[in-house]
Order: C-alpha cells, then sequence, then structure tokens
C-alpha cells in the first residue's frame, strides 16, 4: 500500500490532514462538552424555567407565573439582610484569606530546614471537607466540650459579630493552606533574574516587593480573589452547621435563603430558583468584571 510522503517542515497542511487534526480536537472536546451539556446547561435551563413557574416541591409545576417569583424573592423579610450579611463575609473573608495565605507563602518560599514540616502542616487541613471541619469547630465552640471554656471565654456563637468571627476563624483555618500553595507556586515561578535586577537598583526589601513581586503575582492573586469571592458568596455548609442561620436570623446567607424557601418552610422550587437565578446572574457579572480588570492590568 502506497503511503502519502511526510510533509516538509513547515508546508501548509493538507485538507486530508486538516481534517484528521478536526476530528482529533473534536474527539477530545466532546467528553467535556457533553458532561457541561449534562451537569450544567441542562440544570441551568431547568432552573430558569422553575423560576418563572409556580413550582412546588411537591405539587410539581402548575403554569407560569412570571414575574412573581422574583418579586416574591426580592420583597422577602430576610432577603437584603441576607444579601448584606454574605457581602459582609465575602469582604472580610477575602481580605483575610489573601492577606494570611501570602504572607505565609512568602514565609515558606525559601528552601529551609522547616520549610517542608511548614508547608505540610499549613496544607493538611486543605485535605479536610468543609461539612467535617464545621463539625470539629462545632465541637470546638461547644460550651461543654470547648477546650477555651475552662478559660471563662463565653458562647463562640451566641451572638451576631461572635458568630461571624467564629465562622470566619473555621474559614480561614481550612483554606488559608490552599491559598498558599496557589501563591508558593506563581511566587517560585518568579526568576531570580529579576531580583537580582532590583538589588542592582539599589531597591530594598520592601521596594521589591511592592514593585516587584506583587506585579508579577497579579495573575495568582485575581486568581484566588475569584475563587474566595464565589465560594463565599455561596457559603452554605458552615453557617448551617454552625449556626443554622442564628442568633435571630443574623448569619443567614443567600444560599441558606434558597435552601429555607424549597426545603425548610414554604416547599417553594420555583421561589428557590428565582433566588438561584438571581445569585447566578450576581456571580457571572462579579467574575467578568474581574477578568476584564485582570485583562486589562495584562495588557
Amino acid at each position: 500500500m502506497h503511503k502519502p510522503p511526510p510533509a516538509r517542515p513547515g508546508a501548509a497542511p493538507t485538507p486530508l490532514r486538516r481534517r484528521r487534526q478536526a476530528l482529533t480536537g473534536w474527539a477530545y472536546a466532546t467528553p467535556t462538552a457533553l458532561f457541561v451539556l449534562i451537569f450544567f446547561a441542562v440544570p441551568v435551563l431547568l432552573v430558569a424555567q422553575m423560576s418563572v413557574s409556580d413550582w412546588g416541591l411537591f405539587a410539581g409545576n402548575r403554569g407560569l407565573n412570571a414575574p412573581e417569583n422574583f418579586v416574591d424573592a426580592v420583597g422577602q423579610r430576610l432577603f437584603w439582610p441576607a444579601v448584606w450579611f454574605t457581602v459582609k463575609y465575602t469582604v472580610i473573608t477575602t481580605v483575610l484569606l489573601i492577606v494570611l495565605a501570602l504572607g505565609l507563602a512568602l514565609l515558606v518560599q525559601e528552601a529551609t530546614r522547616w520549610s517542608a514540616f511548614l508547608r505540610t502542616a499549613i496544607l493538611v487541613p486543605s485535605a479536610l471537607g468543609l461539612a467535617s471541619a464545621s463539625l470539629l469547630f462545632y465541637a470546638l465552640y461547644s460550651p461543654q466540650s470547648s477546650p477555651l471554656g475552662f478559660l471563662g471565654v463565653g458562647s463562640f456563637l451566641g451572638t451576631p459579630d461572635r458568630a461571624l468571627w467564629s465562622t470566619v476563624a473555621l474559614i480561614v483555618w481550612r483554606f488559608a493552606g490552599f491559598y498558599m500553595l496557589l501563591l508558593l507556586v506563581a511566587l517560585q515561578g518568579i526568576s531570580a533574574d529579576v531580583y537580582e535586577a532590583a538589588e542592582m537598583d539599589g531597591a530594598g526589601r520592601w521596594r521589591t516587593f511592592v514593585s516587584v513581586t506583587l506585579p508579577l503575582l497579579r495573575s495568582a492573586l485575581a486568581l484566588c480573589t475569584i475563587l474566595c469571592v464565589t465560594g463565599s458568596l455561596l457559603a452554605f455548609d458552615q453557617f448551617y452547621i454552625l449556626t443554622k442561620g442564628g442568633p435571630d436570623n443574623s448569619t443567614v446567607t443567600i444560599v441558606q435563603l434558597i435552601y429555607n424557601a424549597a426545603f425548610a418552610g414554604a416547599n417553594d422550587l420555583g421561589l428557590a430558583a428565582a433566588l438561584s437565578i438571581i445569585v447566578l446572574g450576581a456571580l457571572l457579572i462579579l467574575n467578568a468584571g474581574q477578568f476584564r480588570w485582570l485583562s486589562g492590568k495584562e495588557s
């Protein structure tokens, strides 16, 4: 059987070769496309349909009622307090996590005698599931079993401020190692020649950090910020386990409001879907703005 001669380097691909390359590309992309279609696109379309329908948990679809679900969602008594609390929690958590993770990454950046141990110790909590970590901290905060109770510390979850900061402490402990790892990889990707050039120009440690390290970490910091903001806006497990939204509904997040609408009260999937669409829209706007800011800085 006669085989076609191999293509010369730099020569334009033949139509047959282009067709094979296209089929290969489709073969690689099809499983991912099917996964996204089945587990994302179809559920989003179903939620969009439910958001404009009178859809009960047990009664099913009882017909369209747009835009009643969205009006009821925004008009709930706890909607705006939940939005404000979620935003406040997101800002606090994001700032603390990014600052702490960057400090830890700088601390363990150099290969020293204890750096491997410190990296492992800081990263270990990231291997624990969020629900398991929440249960662990619930036991820690419990007045009956808390080791801090012997020091005279009152209830960690008894007031709105204490409940908020106790939950923030859990999240920082759980995720600081993960974000540290992302920033550590980015730090180790910075060439030593850049630091040598800055040192030759007479830049001190602080000037080098501000003018060299931070600009070169912009992409990694933007990624950490996007992940942290998205995760914080979708917070549910930690508050559901630690506070159940209390005390006095002061720690109800927007996702917990969705859960309550669907399963813990009205059993109204249409109302829960409308809240979900609002959250999805807010996330899309925030992430698009962050990506736009990142691309503008990079250019």
